[in-house]
């Protein structure tokens, strides 16, 4: 099998009905959403299978919903004999992938999970942060952007998805101001997220400090498989590190380029997708053509992954 890496989706990969036909096709899927609905107490299983997409949609049901269905994925992949060189997920998707790399418990991490989106949306008053996408921004016109936005107020790069997208954070006004600048130069496209709280910019310091004790007093053990972090896009091989980063990726930006560019750097040859949606796929693309991408989020896209 090629060299091979998993790549774990974050929050707006949701939709209701995912995970649904591996939770009814194979009992290993089945069980992890069982496992999730006894950690948290309450039926996730269900609601990721049923919906409403309006429930689905609330920051503290998100988080470890994506991450139950991504980890049902992987049960599958598993049992297809499919295996992973190298693990990295995209903000909340950092937990499945450590999950992945044997760092961390299922059960454990659905929990911690929700606590991190509870503490996430407690952080910031509705209304007083807002995050967008800034689309074909020219890249050295971005911090004078985001310096020229902010006028006391904080605004910055959240996720630096790819070379032609950047998920900018902040202060609504200073949002606001941004995505006019960047109209002005010369973004293609500037789109304001549908999001209940402006992630990974300084506004997430308070999330930071009531996170932090609940991953002290959470076991994480060595890595199998090294992960690629959110906030350092290095290596991580060490549980010890591991947590750290889930500590520091909270008030800061998800480097993502740099992460799939440092796997690339590491012979990968395929990027599989494990869980919800397309999302990751398709920065693929936009980070380098010529790399191969594929995700598995049902039972067409398991049978259509090159054996």
């Amino acid at each position: 099998m090629p060299k091979t890496a998993f790549l774990f989706p974050g929050q707006g990969s949701q939709k209701p009905g995912m995970g649904r036909e591996l939770a009814e096709a194979f009992p290993s899927a089945r069980l992890v959403f069982e496992q999730a609905d006894e950690a948290l107490e309450f039926p996730i299983s269900r609601l990721c299978f049923e919906g409403p997409e309006e429930d689905l949609k609330l920051t503290e049901n998100t988080q470890p919903a994506i991450l139950t269905c991504s980890i049902a994925v992987l049960a599958v992949l598993k049992e297809r004999g499919v295996g992973a060189d190298y693990v990295a997920g995209h903000s909340l998707g950092e937990y499945s992938a450590l999950v992945a790399a044997g760092a961390l418990d299922f059960a454990d991490a659905v929990r911690l999970v929700r606590k991190r989106s509870g503490y996430m949306q407690q952080a910031v008053p509705a209304g007083v942060g807002a995050m967008a996408a800034l689309v074909m921004l020219p890249p050295e016109k971005l911090d004078g952007v985001l310096e020229d936005a902010a006028q006391g107020e904080v605004v910055s790069a959240a996720n630096l998805n790819s070379p032609t997208q950047v998920v900018i954070a902040g202060n609504t006004a200073a949002v606001e101001r941004a995505m006019e600048l960047a109209k002005e130069a010369g973004a293609r496209k500037v789109v304001c997220l549908p999001v209940s709280a402006p992630f990974h910019c300084a506004l997430m310091k308070p999330a930071q400090d009531q996170l932090a004790p609940d991953l002290d007093a959470t076991k994480f053990r060595d890595l199998i498989v090294p992960l690629i972090n959110n906030f350092a896009a290095t290596e991580v091989r060490s549980g010890n590190a591991a947590r750290q980063g889930l500590k520091d990726q909270v008030p800061n930006p998800v480097r993502w380029e740099e992460s799939i560019r440092h796997l690339a750097g590491q012979g990968i040859e395929q990027f599989i997708e494990v869980g919800p949606g397309k999302v990751l796929t398709g920065l693929l693309r936009g980070i380098d053509r010529s790399l191969k991408g594929a995700n598995v989020a049902d039972l067409q896209t398991l049978e259509a992954l090159s054996p």
